[in-house]
């Protein structure tokens, strides 16, 4: 074979060259247009976890995806929950303070998995974006409705890839759920049920700070770490792990847990905006006869929330939400089967149209149309926006993904969308709180409460106001 002229190389070298430049940006890696950076797939995106126990072993699991990604960064406040991460990842450096981690490890990962109690999610997640870091943040997203509000602004401004972990939204019934309501299948949607089992943990307890009970600090626990933003009470093993759900200093109990999962689906399928009025009722606990309790350091071991949103709908004027948890459902619409709609031991939710209902269980999985003899036959119509590889598994991977492609990459649960839907999550708990506020005597806060959902007020009671943000403890700020 004879040698090619110098004139034919330079032709098929430049060809070569102007190949690559067709490439898109995101494949090769670098700087997008807003100065973000842009990972290639075949690199491994570097993750730090902030949290390594508990729900963190799955989101580092799926994260970590066999290898095809990296943690290069781990922190965790109690020594016990990282010894499995520290003992697979051992190159990773380790702390107990994720702003030392921030500080000293910051310059090696590209985005932070944050799974710690939820009075902790904001300041970590805050400090991460103000890094430039992409984060993944655990249900709910944050604490107060004030920091969720924050969180959604900062996420815009720094231009990071977001996701919180209520992994039932890259699921496939999400999907079929929204397009079957937004569709109109069961006519005009005028009011939502949903419901938990939840709290499977101890609520409506006296706590060990009102029993001035405490315990020595185990040796491998950072105990004023583990507080952080919460205010200084004494150790006891009643709080951690995950028991802390319980507790209002620390968690935002089983509405705060399951909420984030059951009220997704009719949040995205009925594009609800801020509630206009919340009220509610709790379960009460007696300490002796005719002795109520209340322990206000615990949340109440039940409650019911009824929220009002404004419609689109020009057919219907408001929609009316309604949540139950530790056991309470509502009631058996008429004309539908018990087995139909309290189906999933979880909990479900039950949408009601001027044409029919439509029910689901945990995630809006196994969605069915009501009543059964009428909607006979009839299909729910095909999800109309993509499905996420993986599915509910997936949900991790698809924000690593997005992470590589860069700011503006679709993840299912991005703050725009996860931070109001855990403001209304979250106004079911100032509501509850209200409910259980005593002045003088007095149950003050039991009321429709009514809300301002632009400039974050009630505009009634504003003695609830006190719950929209709460004073952060031992020098943390957002």
């Amino acid at each position: 074979m004879s040698k090619p002229s110098r004139r034919k190389f330079l032709e098929s070298s430049a060809l070569t060259v102007a190949g690559f430049f067709i490439v898109p940006r995101h494949v090769l890696g670098g700087k997008s247009s807003d100065g973000s950076r842009i990972i290639a797939p075949s690199d491994k995106l570097n993750i730090a976890a902030v949290g390594c126990g508990g729900k963190a072993d799955v989101n580092i699991r799926q994260a970590y995806n066999s290898g095809s990604d990296n943690f290069v960064a781990l922190c965790d406040v109690d020594d016990r929950q990282a010894k499995k991460y520290r003992a697979q990842f051992p190159n990773a450096p380790y702390f107990q303070d994720y702003r030392q981690m921030f500080d000293k490890a910051g310059k090696t990962f590209d985005g932070v998995i944050i799974s710690t109690p939820d009075h902790m999610h904001a300041p970590i997640a805050m400090a991460a974006m103000q890094l430039g870091k992409h984060v993944y943040v655990e249900k709910p997203l944050t604490h107060d409705i004030y920091e969720a509000r924050m969180l959604t602004q900062a996420a815009q401004k720094y231009k990071v890839v977001t996701q919180m972990g209520n992994q039932g939204s890259s699921g496939d019934a999400t999907r079929i759920i929204e397009t079957a309501i937004q569709n109109k299948i069961i006519g005009h949607v005028h009011t939502v049920y949903c419901w938990t089992n939840r709290p499977v943990w101890p609520q409506g307890v006296r706590s060990p700070k009102d029993k001035g009970e405490s315990q020595p600090v185990p040796p491998e626990v950072n105990w004023p770490l583990w507080l952080g933003t919460a205010p200084p009470r004494d150790y006891h093993e009643a709080y951690m792990p995950t028991r802390w759900r319980g507790y209002w200093d620390f968690g935002t109990g089983a509405l705060g847990d399951m909420g984030c999962h059951f009220m997704d689906v009719p949040f995205r399928a009925l594009k609800l905006k801020y509630p206009t009025s919340v009220e509610c009722s709790v379960g009460s606990v007696y300490a002796d006869f005719f002795k109520e309790a209340f322990y206000d350091d615990s949340c109440p071991p039940s409650s019911a929330i009824h929220l009002t949103f404004p419609s689109d709908d020009k057919k219907v004027k408001e929609i009316k939400f309604s949540w139950f948890d530790g056991g309470i459902r509502p009631q058996l619409p008429e004309g539908v089967a018990y087995s139909d709609v309290f189906r999933d031991d979880n909990g479900g939710m039950l949408f009601i149209g001027t044409k029919g209902m439509l029910t689901g269980g945990l995630f809006g999985n196994d969605p069915k149309l009501l009543p059964a003899d009428k909607f006979s036959g009839k299909e729910l119509p095909a999800p109309e926006k993509p499905l996420v590889e993986g599915k509910t598994d997936g949900h991790q991977q698809q924000w690593v993904k997005a992470c590589k492609q860069g700011y503006g990459a679709y993840t299912s649960s991005s703050f725009d969308q996860s931070g109001p839907l855990t403001e209304t999550v979250l106004m079911g708990n100032l509501a509850t709180r209200s409910y259980l506020a005593r002045e003088d005597g007095k149950f003050t806060g039991r009321k429709k409460l009514l809300w301002d959902g632009d400039t974050m007020k009630i505009t009634n009671f504003d003695y609830a106001n006190q719950f929209v943000k709460r004073p952060y403890n031992g020098g943390y700020t957002l």
